[in-house]
């Protein structure tokens, strides 16, 4: 049923804010082992997420931010899957453009979890979003990104509630002090490390927005 303690699936849909809509393809990552699971993200449709946990506990729906292609089918899977949904509740204003009149619980900064034996810490990065958290699995050499860090540089900060200066501070001061081979799971697209990406820090700060 799992080929390791870290699985991909991909969904396919629409990104939407500031009167904008664009197609987009998420990264959900299932952690965990043949008994339990955290879930990373709800994006896009609820199916192929339950059909990958295949019946195993999941301790936790965790949403890395509020933007609605990252929580689309948080309330439903948290249904689904009998698991709280964790957000960091600084996205409680992107939450409500999806989901107004549902509730997700909040989880803060260095807050951990345990999955069959490992641990995940919260941390909080703010930029792409005002509650944006990565969540770092020592025990795994991963970090779950979410629109954080990509390969190729920062997240999308160019549209409302984001902050190009807060997010470069958040993977300078955070994400930057994790170790060099840590590797990144990003909420989009392919995986990559700290180490790769970090080097690109001064290009970043010198592009700008």
């Amino acid at each position: 049923m799992n080929g390791g303690p870290i699985q991909r699936v991909v969904t396919h849909g629409t990104f939407e804010l500031d009167g904008g809509s664009w197609e987009v393809d998420n990264n959900i990552w299932i952690v965990g082992d043949e008994n339990e699971v955290v879930v990373f993200d709800a994006a896009h449709k609820a199916d192929p997420i339950v059909d990958a946990v295949g019946g195993r506990n999941v301790i936790a729906v965790v949403c890395t931010h509020g933007h609605n292609d990252h929580v689309t089918v948080a309330p439903d899977l948290g249904e689904a899957l009998d698991a709280p949904v964790l957000l960091h509740p600084a996205d409680d204003v992107l939450w409500r453009m999806t989901h107004p009149d549902k509730d997700f619980r909040s989880v803060g900064d260095n807050e951990t979890l345990r999955v069959a034996g490992t641990e995940l810490r919260a941390i909080h990065t703010p930029g792409h979003s005002p509650g944006s958290v990565c969540w770092y699995a020592p025990e795994l050499n991963a970090v779950f990104s979410g629109d954080t860090l990509f390969e190729g540089g920062p997240g999308a900060t160019g549209r409302s509630y984001s902050d190009f200066p807060t997010i470069l501070d958040s993977i300078a001061n955070r994400l930057g002090k994790l170790p060099g081979e840590t590797v990144v799971y990003t909420g989009h697209g392919d995986s990559t490390t700290i180490g790769d990406e970090i080097v690109h820090y001064d290009e970043w700060v010198a592009r700008g927005h």
